[in-house]
């Protein structure tokens, strides 16, 4: 019996380490943990001119009321990253469960937190199916103080206390319990598209705690539960990509995250911020512009403008 109990544990973690070795990885020329440092000029244009022919983007951006970040990945020995209000740190509901389960698995690899069954599963119901009750356990199982700490840490911060923000989570994912808002604009769930970008970057490169920790909650993220914004879109012009994901919405804020992994151009990172009673059809309107914006210089044409501008044309 005892044997039998072995080799099925073992079984099952040589299964779990094979699939984790299949996840993405981009093996890069350039060591760096920050995004940042390959921002490129021509597609910081290309994106700006794409968002920018629509009318209705053109003033959520204006009024910062939408961020969007990419990182295109097609050619590790030549990342490219763009951003349109990256630093602009907005409510951002769900998606900060991503440094929930970045904590969570710290605290798994430096002994602070035993890693059972019951917190894989926690930890996946939080990322796919973006389970608040799973969330709330997982914050109340490694704390306000250590995500903050992370968030914050000098050596990695994806939170900046004396400059525009970043990604926190500051409340539990309920009606109860303390607050512990970020101190610059009082919010409990917030995000900027430039640290979220970097988070997934981590990942993708495996510097997110290490190689085998990214890689892992890579393996949460995969194949998402919930197939809207720009899960909706890749859906159908992608369907064989392979899909890394978080979102939220909460009242009129929207936000997703992704990363694709897929043929013909597609390896890259996506997060958009929006605060529009149509962000979620804007935001599955975005992936377009934007993988126009890796491919070539191309502006959409003025008339695809709607009223959620959920039309979206190539131009020529």
């Amino acid at each position: 019996m005892i044997y039998r109990l072995f080799l099925i544990l073992f079984l099952a973690g040589t299964l779990a380490t094979s699939a984790a070795d299949k996840l993405p990885m981009v093996d890069m020329s350039v060591e760096s943990k920050e995004v940042l440092t390959f921002q490129n000029a021509k597609l910081q244009l290309n994106l700006k001119n794409q968002l920018m022919a629509n009318p209705k983007w053109r003033s959520l951006i204006n009024q910062k009321r939408l961020s969007l970040s990419i990182v295109d990945l097609n050619d590790p020995d030549n990342i490219k990253y763009a951003s349109i209000n990256g630093a602009n740190m907005m409510y951002a509901a769900s998606l900060p469960k991503i440094a929930v389960l970045y904590a969570a698995m710290d605290a798994i690899e430096n002994g602070e937190l035993k890693d059972t069954p019951k917190v894989r599963q926690d930890m996946w119901l939080m990322i796919s199916k973006s389970n608040n009750a799973a969330s709330t356990r997982m914050i109340d199982r490694v704390g306000f103080q250590k995500i903050e700490d992370l968030m914050c840490d000098p050596t990695n911060p994806f939170y900046d206390k004396d400059g525009v923000g970043g990604l926190w989570v500051g409340k539990r994912y309920a009606a109860q319990g303390k607050r512990n808002p970020e101190p610059i604009k009082g919010l409990s769930h917030a995000a900027t598209t430039d640290a979220v970008a970097k988070f997934y970057y981590q990942l993708a490169t495996g510097q997110l705690i290490n190689e085998q920790r990214s890689k892992e909650m890579l393996d949460i993220m995969e194949n998402p539960s919930l197939h809207h914004k720009f899960v909706n879109t890749l859906d159908r012009i992608a369907p064989q990509a392979r899909l890394f994901r978080k979102s939220g919405s909460w009242r009129n804020w929207h936000s997703d995250s992704i990363l694709v992994w897929g043929d013909n151009g597609r390896k890259y990172i996506l997060v958009a911020l929006v605060e529009d009673p149509a962000g979620e059809n804007i935001i599955r309107s975005l992936v377009k512009p934007a993988e126009l914006a890796m491919r070539k210089s191309v502006i959409l044409p003025t008339l695809l403008d709607t009223e959620d501008g959920a039309t979206i044309q190539q131009g020529t």
